[in-house]
């Protein structure tokens, strides 16, 4: 069964967690869509990405525009990073019961370990799944970490480039 923004506000209403989600803010296929939809400067949106890291599912959480890079989340369980894999959509939807590009960095249909990019934290505030693709969750990154008790992961220097660097959004 999918998920709503229903789902979300009832909860973030049920767990006492200080959010809002934000409904019918337009089309917001992309980071760059929703900035524009809201507002924000696109380092504000974050994607609530799932993953597979040898076959176990976990959330990884970056703001903006940015590439995540397999080889943080492999380094992190110890894995290559051929053993971690962006999940499909009917993965995503079985894992959180959200659909992709609607998915919120809370409230899913599953516990799933959360990571989250220690650049999320320089903000204030961001906004990112809010169920659907026409609603966003306004949050901050700390009441994230709070609820979901994610490890915040630092990210590799991204301006080297190497053959090794694999990329997935």
């Amino acid at each position: 069964m999918t998920r709503t923004p229903d789902d979300l506000e009832r909860y973030i209403r049920e767990q006492g967690i200080d959010a809002r989600v934000l409904r019918d803010v337009g089309d917001t296929p992309t980071v760059l869509d929703a900035a524009r939809a809201l507002g924000v400067p696109p380092d504000q949106i974050i994607k609530t990405l799932l993953f597979l890291v040898d076959g176990q599912p976990v959330l990884y959480i970056t703001n903006g525009p940015a590439k995540v890079d397999r080889r943080v989340l492999a380094r992190h369980f110890g894995v290559g990073r051929k053993k971690v894999k962006l999940a499909d959509g009917n993965t995503v939807r079985r894992y959180t019961g959200y659909p992709p590009g609607g998915v919120p960095p809370f409230g899913h249909a599953r516990r799933i370990p959360v990571f989250v990019d220690a650049s999320v934290l320089e903000l204030d505030v961001v906004y990112g799944g809010g169920g659907d693709e026409r609603s966003m969750l306004r949050v901050s990154p700390r009441e994230i970490v709070r609820v979901t008790q994610a490890t915040v992961l630092e990210h590799p220097d991204t301006r080297r480039a190497t053959d090794d660097h694999d990329t997935a959004q």
